[in-house]
Parts: C-alpha cells; sequence; structure tokens
C-alpha cells in the first residue's frame, strides 16, 4: 500500500479514465463538458495535475493556448497522443511550483486535483497559482462531491482533517489516498482573500469553482507639488 499521488497516478494511468464511464455521473459530466470550455474561450489556459488530460480535451478547442501540467509521466503520455493539436504544451511538473520559464496565463484550470491538496497546503497552492496569471483572470475548478454509494467510501482521518480512502487498481494493488470534499462555504471562504465574484456551482456528484483572481491595483497619484 502506498500513499504517493505520483506513484498512484503513475500506476493507475491506464485506467484512470474508467472514472468517468460510471453511469450515473453521465447526466453530469455532459454538463461540465459544455461548461467548462465557455469559462476558459480565447485565453491561455495554465491546466495542472491534466492526468490523461480528459478535460484538457474540452479546453483546448476553444482557447488560445494551454498549457497543461502532470507530475506523472504515464497520464502525461496518454495526455499527449489523446491531444495533438499545436495549442497545446504538457509540461512534466508540480503543480505546486509550475515549471519556471513557461511565462503568465490569463486563466487556469484544476480539474479533480484541489481534493488531492492537504488542507495545509492550501493557501499556498492557490497563492502560487495566484502569481502565475493576470489580474482579473478566471481560476476554474472541478471536483467530487462526497455521495454514498457512488463514491468510495471514506477510510480514515487525520489529525488536520484531511480524509483517505482506500482505492484498489486492477493490478491487485491498494493505495491509501487523500481525498478530501470541501464544502461549499470551505472553498468561498478560501478564497474570499484572494480572489473576486466567486461562484459555487453544484451537480449531483461533482462540484465546481471559479472566481476571479484580483483586479490590477489603481495606480497612485502623488500629491501635487504645490498641496
Amino acid at each position: 500500500m502506498i500513499s504517493d499521488l505520483r506513484d498512484y497516478y503513475s500506476a493507475r494511468a491506464h485506467e484512470y479514465d474508467t472514472v468517468y464511464a460510471k453511469p450515473e455521473r453521465q447526466t453530469d459530466l455532459r454538463e461540465m463538458e459544455r461548461w467548462l470550455p465557455a469559462q476558459l474561450r480565447g485565453r491561455r489556459v495554465l491546466e495542472l495535475a491534466c492526468g490523461t488530460g480528459y478535460w484538457t480535451q474540452f479546453i483546448v478547442p476553444v482557447a488560445r493556448h494551454v498549457v497543461a501540467i502532470d507530475a506523472a509521466r504515464e497520464p502525461l503520455e496518454i495526455a499527449r497522443k489523446r491531444i495533438a493539436d499545436d495549442r497545446a504544451t504538457f509540461l512534466l511538473g508540480d503543480a505546486y511550483h509550475a515549471p519556471p520559464g513557461i511565462g503568465r496565463f490569463d486563466a487556469a484550470f484544476a480539474g479533480f486535483w484541489f481534493s488531492h491538496v492537504p488542507y495545509s497546503r492550501r493557501e499556498e497552492f492557490l497563492q502560487t497559482l495566484n502569481e502565475r496569471l493576470d489580474a482579473s483572470s478566471p481560476v476554474v475548478m472541478l471536483d467530487n462531491l462526497y455521495v454514498a454509494g457512488s463514491s468510495t467510501p471514506i477510510a480514515e482521518r487525520d489529525g488536520d482533517g484531511n480524509t483517505y480512502q482506500l482505492r484498489a487498481l486492477g493490478d491487485g494493488t491498494v493505495h491509501r489516498v487523500l481525498k478530501n470534499f470541501p464544502t461549499e462555504q470551505e472553498l468561498l471562504s478560501l478564497v474570499e482573500g484572494i480572489g473576486a465574484n466567486a461562484q459555487f456551482i453544484r451537480w449531483q456528484y461533482y462540484w465546481g469553482l471559479i472566481y476571479l483572481t484580483p483586479p490590477p491595483k489603481a495606480a497612485r497619484i502623488p500629491p501635487s507639488a504645490s498641496a
């Protein structure tokens, strides 16, 4: 049993997309696949923890460019094969610290990543992300709601409140995976000091959050010399 996310998603790469085949979730997924591109149209998008590129494929056709990053090599290779488009660049990198030299962006997306961020690193993650973005840029996140009977049960909770699931892969291995399920109020409170116009969207099995990075600071007008 291992809990390192990079190792887990490397091992899971070739069966990752089966999570999107659950029959009860299909209505939600079709709605999300229509909703997401409209939020990022015409923008230079930084996508964090892109995995196999499932969500990247819906962003690329409408974006100016997408730089998609993942820390695990195996799912990233699947993403590169899935999306053969000059508007997509796939890079190996850490979601907390994007590779240097990739420039600035006017939008960001993280799909099914925030639930893997421990409580102790949530503010760090969002603040570091904001530093990569222009003022008034949309930040979009999608992730899971906990739904009994559909979600993998919670197996453990640590002293900081983080929750963990035990996930079995096709090779028989079982992995202890950090998976948090933040509430709407948690998310809105978290971005209150670092963003504007936050909106929470609830589907039956998933949630979405969109907010804008802070607007440009007004230029300070120096006092008149005669004042």
